[in-house]
């Protein structure tokens, strides 16, 4: 089985440092005083523990959605639609936990949580049997399939009967949401979840028969069909591992974090996670080191926009450099 590349790990590091040095020079030459603005970049995150916990909150959101992206791409199926199944997951758990009242809160929230994963497997689902019938790629149907759910989602929000509300559902119970570890911030045991899933991942990766059978299909997949190796359990199977992981990074954004589904959240989410994913060449315990880098930049980009009174999205465009930065770098590697 491959090692792990750590040349190609550095250079992906490289590419992010780059993207990272142009969005400081974006910051320094528009900022109406670059000097505090450098200082909140680089220190504004650990001023309070609000923009910690909130550090640390979207870091564990970026690690749950960025390993369903390492999986996809270790089985060598690049899945561009998380920022569908993450916001299709988020309003499926969400739909059921407001309009659902028949059972007890446990019960409710475990079908709410099946909701979620059902809807981000079968979207992935559907990626995986053109792949099979037609040959189709699934970074083209990922991604298309996502950009159809997306205004289909918002469509749903704006007709619901619930309360009339055209931006979002009914926020749910204080019974459902994790309780905060952190004060005033989201921060809560989802930290510990996600940390735990880079692990596992792992583990399951490198130390299991089947984990290696799917790395396999993505480093050399004539190879493991001649050998006997069966596609649907390990590469299909990947993408919908894949897939449920990003509906299950919407539902805990629910329940940890906004506490209701509306429109635009997830705005971000997908990308940054499969670009946590890119800088450490797909590998889960890298990707917890990513996930805090990323979420770091991200959560300074936010209050450096706020502070300095940008008259654009300075957090989008940071993302933007990141990820158009990391993708060169990844395109290069897949030349050689």
């Amino acid at each position: 089985m491959k090692k792990i590349d750590f040349v190609s790990i550095l250079k992906t590091l490289i590419a992010f440092f780059s993207g990272a040095a142009v969005c400081i020079l974006i910051i320094v030459f528009f900022a109406k005083n670059p000097s505090n603005a450098l200082k909140t970049l680089f220190l504004g995150t650990f001023s309070s523990k609000y923009y910690f916990g909130t550090m640390l909150n979207t870091a564990s959101l970026l690690m749950i959605s960025g390993t369903g992206a390492a999986i996809g791409l270790k089985s060598g199926n690049m899945n561009l639609g998380g920022e569908g199944q993450i916001y299709a997951g988020a309003y499926a758990g969400t739909f059921v936990l407001v309009s659902v009242n028949a059972f007890s809160d446990s019960i409710v929230f475990l079908l709410a949580l099946f909701a979620a994963l059902f809807t981000g497997a079968l979207m992935t689902s559907l990626s995986a049997l053109l792949k099979k019938i037609r040959k189709a790629e699934v970074l083209l149907t990922s991604f298309l399939i996502s950009a159809a759910t997306i205004p289909f989602v918002d469509s749903l929000i704006s007709q619901n009967q619930l309360d009339g509300n055209l931006l979002s559902l009914p926020y749910i119970k204080e019974s459902f949401r994790f309780k905060s570890i952190l004060p005033p911030s989201s921060l809560s045991v989802i930290l510990f979840f996600a940390i735990a899933l880079c692990i596992l991942s792992f583990c399951f990766l490198h130390y299991s028969q089947k984990g290696r059978e799917l790395q396999l299909w993505g480093i050399a997949p004539e190879f493991a069909r001649f050998s006997g190796f069966n596609e649907i359990s390990s590469s299909t199977a990947a993408l919908l591992i894949s897939g449920m992981l990003h509906a299950l990074t919407g539902f805990f954004a629910v329940c940890g974090t906004f506490y209701t589904c509306h429109k635009g959240f997830y705005s971000g989410m997908g990308w940054n996670a499969l670009s946590a994913s890119l800088i450490v060449c797909s590998n889960p315990i890298a990707l917890i080191f990513a996930a805090i880098l990323l979420s770091w930049l991200y959560t300074s980009a936010d209050l450096v926009g706020l502070t300095q009174g940008f008259s654009f999205d300075i957090s989008g465009i940071v993302q933007g450099c990141i990820l158009f930065a990391i993708a060169l770098a990844f395109n290069s590697r897949e030349k050689k």
